[in-house]
């Protein structure tokens, strides 16, 4: 959690402050040919530093922490565990352009389970920070994995990218899937397409 310190001595050395940032987004403003003291924008760099805290509260956060408190009164379930169709709204790193989508997430307990909602907790932390997709996948499953230490796990995003279907390339039908698989999901096909038809069910 390197990041996490660094941003907050940062904020405590007070290089980082709400004026200075605010500050910043004035002179995007400026920059675009806008003026940021008419009426309609006097209040925008105060209202976008406070909209970036929310966008970007990840950063803040630790998500192993939401995995600690765990049930072991499972009576001896070992199968898979699937949470489909968490939404997630995420920034690429590229453009800090908005990713919308969808993430899967499945594991196999061994002793002990986990809530449910504490899965898409993991999620929108990871995803509350400039991100590319290929990341976000993997930290969500590793993060799982670790803490858990489940027989397997597997995380699937399907998204859509605005900086494919807003600028650039402007492909408005474009999404991305992406997958990573750990444990009993990478080492048995009969695991992964299991889980693969399952989130793919209507």
């Amino acid at each position: 959690m390197k990041l996490v310190k660094d941003t907050d001595q940062l904020r405590q050395k007070g290089q980082i402050s709400d004026e200075k940032a605010e500050e910043a987004i004035r002179t995007v403003i400026e920059w675009v040919g806008e003026n940021p003291d008419r009426e309609g924008l006097k209040s925008t760099p105060s209202r976008v530093v406070k909209a970036f805290k929310e966008y970007f509260k990840g950063y803040k956060e630790d998500p192993r922490n939401l995995l600690k408190k765990t049930f072991t009164e499972v009576e001896g379930y070992d199968d898979m565990v699937i949470e489909k169709n968490i939404s997630i709204r995420s920034h690429c790193e590229h453009h800090m352009a908005p990713i919308v989508g969808v993430v899967h997430v499945a594991y196999i307990p061994k002793q002990k389970v986990v809530g449910l909602s504490k899965l898409a907790r993991v999620a929108e932390v990871y995803a509350k920070r400039l991100q590319t997709q290929e990341r976000l996948t993997m930290q969500i499953a590793k993060t799982i994995m670790d803490v858990l230490q489940p027989r397997g796990v597997a995380v699937t995003i399907d998204a859509t990218h605005q900086c494919m279907t807003d600028r650039g390339i402007k492909k408005e039908n474009a999404t991305t899937i992406t997958n990573y698989f750990l444990g009993a999901f990478k080492d048995d096909l009969s695991f992964q397409n299991r889980y693969l038809r399952y989130i793919n069910k209507d």
